[in-house]
Order: C-alpha cells, then sequence, then structure tokens
C-alpha cells in the first residue's frame, strides 16, 4: 500500500530532513519524491510505501499535519486509494 504526502510552504533549511525522520520514525519507505523551490516557496510531493508501518496510519496522518503546524508548513497526507479517487475522471 501507499500514500501521497504534500508539502508546501516558504522554503526553509531542513524541510526534507523534518519529513524524512517522521517518515523513518513510522518505519514509512520513501519511494519516489519531487521538489522544487519556487523563488522562496517550497513544494515537495512524496510517495510513501505504508506496508510497513508501526502505528495506525490514522496516527502517522496527525503526526504529519502536527509537524505542518511546528514548522509553519501544510502538510497533507492521504491513502493511495483516496488519492487515485480524487483525481479519477
Amino acid at each position: 500500500m501507499k500514500a501521497v504526502i504534500s508539502v508546501t510552504g516558504c522554503d526553509a533549511v531542513g524541510i526534507i530532513a523534518k519529513v524524512s525522520a517522521v517518515c523513518a520514525e513510522y518505519q514509512v519507505n520513501i519511494v519516489d519524491i519531487s521538489q522544487t523551490v519556487l523563488q522562496e516557496y517550497f513544494s515537495m510531493i512524496m510517495l510513501v510505501e505504508i506496508d510497513r508501518i508501526n502505528s495506525p496510519f490514522t496516527a502517522f496522518v496527525d503526526r504529519m499535519s502536527e509537524l505542518g503546524r511546528q514548522s509553519n508548513l501544510e502538510i497533507h497526507t492521504m491513502h493511495e486509494d483516496i488519492f487515485n479517487a480524487m483525481h479519477r475522471i
């Protein structure tokens, strides 16, 4: 199973490191990552595997949201089934 994590906000040192650290804490494997900085704005999308997650997925989602609040970022995490359903034409 996979999930999609999106991160947006003002660019700062360590954003990828912070998000990756939480993934590692929950045994979530980063499969693919795309990030860019447009002037001072940071944007990243990650595809992660959640097969080995060591707690309920909702706890991981809540932890990522909390990291976003602490870091002044918008971090959204959604299961791939929901992501696919939202983007199906």
